[in-house]
């Protein structure tokens, strides 16, 4: 029996290889790479992090998300901003910032920081804001009128009116009992 009904069979083989060389092209070409390590010890060699922020001076973008790797391609922070002005060559000026810390053994999340406006000075990686910042963290809330955070050192310091809620005190307690 014929396979078309017209009664023509010929040409199915090299039709079929045409069909299945183009589905292997679109394949490799809408194939995503995954990041790895290696790849983050590039980008932040490189400097694509948040110590070398790619907006020209004057300009302003409204919803940045801008990751924060070591020099072992871990990931240490991550800035998300309502919007972000490059202010200078050494400055970018951020409002509505959300920035989320990250453990160094365990990658895992650490301290949320919102600060209403704040500025970033690239070369030294201090970031600062002079309006009331929230720092939380699993077991407390803190807040104060003013903050400084190095993000390569990981410390800060809020300074006036300093309010902090520590929750979870039951586990406090119990430590320093035994």
């Amino acid at each position: 029996m014929l396979p078309f009904r017209s009664g023509c069979s010929a040409g199915t083989g090299a039709s079929c290889a045409v069909f299945l060389l183009a589905l292997s092209c679109a394949a490799s070409t809408f194939a995503q790479p995954t990041a790895t390590p290696a790849d983050a010890v590039a980008n932040a060699t490189r400097g694509i992090s948040a110590a070398n922020i790619p907006l020209p001076i004057g300009h302003e973008v409204k919803g940045l998300v801008l990751p924060d790797y070591d020099l072992q391609g871990r990931l240490q922070a991550r800035f998300e901003a309502a919007t972000a002005k490059r202010i200078d060559q050494e400055r970018v000026q951020f409002t509505g910032l959300k920035m989320t810390t990250f453990t160094v053994e365990t990658n895992e999340r650490d301290l949320a920081i919102d600060m209403p406006s704040s500025t970033l000075d690239l070369n030294t990686r201090v970031i600062t804001s002079q309006e009331r910042t929230t720092v939380s963290r699993a077991d407390f809330n803190i807040e104060g009128d003013t903050m400084r955070f190095d993000t390569v050192a990981r410390e800060g310091r809020l300074v006036g009116n300093v309010k902090m809620v520590i929750s979870g005190q039951s586990e406090l307690t119990k430590k320093i009992g035994e």
